[in-house]
Formats: structure tokens, C-alpha cells, sequence
């Protein structure tokens, strides 16, 4: 409910809300949307955190993409998620915030945090090689 009404102050597109509201109702994407709140970490990165396969991870982050809830970009072969800046649209960053307050603290979201740890400390082209087969 409070999410809804900070939207609705954001006097957003009906399409850019739903998009939001889509992006939001799943645990592994909210799951990867915190993952990202201490910087900008490789999708070979959040493949390993998340156990999916890499095709589930790329679909999830294009559903965050498409919403604004996180930026992309492409460094050689390898590409890099972070959570929305100032720059990014209010409705967009109001979303990753509420997120953030309200899932800090949960146990899964500290057991993530404790794993990505561990997953940042790897190197990301023998990750990706391993997970790509490249």
C-alpha cells in the first residue's frame, strides 16, 4: 500500500507503473535489486549468487531494465547492473528505496549479503568462463 501511494505521487504513466509494480512481484528480483545496493556488480556475479541459469538472471534484470529499477552497461564482453541514480525518473528511485527499507534485515536478504561477499571476491572472467563455457 505505501508503495501505491508513493507512485501515485510521482504522477507516473499508467504503462511505467505497471511496469514497476510487474518488475517488483518476484522474490528473485527483489532478491537481485538489493544485491545491488552497495554498487554496480557483473551479471556472471549475480548468476552465481542467484543460482539460476544465466538466461533466468538476464531475464529477470531485463524486467528490472525495462521498469528503470536498474541501469546497464557493457564493459567488453561482460555486463554491469547498478540501482537507478539521481538522474533516474523519481517514480523509479521512490521504488528501489521502499524496497530497500523494507527488506533490510530480512534473513534471506543477509544471507545473500554474506554469499555476495564471497561471489565478489571471485574473478569474473574465470565466473564467466565457467558459467558462459567461454
Amino acid at each position: 500500500m505505501v508503495l501505491f501511494r508513493l507512485l501515485a505521487k510521482c504522477a507516473i504513466k499508467m504503462k511505467d507503473f505497471l511496469n514497476i509494480t510487474k518488475a517488483l512481484a518476484d522474490e528473485n528480483r527483489l532478491r537481485m535489486l538489493m544485491a545491488l545496493q552497495d554498487g554496480e556488480v557483473c551479471v556472471c556475479k549475480i548468476t552465481e549468487l542467484m543460482g539460476l541459469a544465466m538466461s533466468t538472471v538476464s531475464k529477470h534484470l531485463s524486467i528490472l531494465y525495462q521498469a528503470g529499477l536498474v541501469n546497464a552497461r557493457k564493459e567488453g564482453r561482460w555486463m554491469y547492473y547498478s540501482l537507478p541514480g539521481k538522474g533516474a525518473p523519481t517514480a523509479a528511485r521512490e521504488a528501489v528505496a521502499w524496497v530497500r527499507r523494507s527488506l533490510a534485515g530480512k534473513e534471506r536478504i543477509a544471507e545473500d549479503a554474506k554469499r555476495l561477499k564471497k561471489v565478489l571476491a571471485m574473478d569474473v572472467s574465470e565466473l564467466c568462463k565457467r558459467q558462459c563455457g567461454n
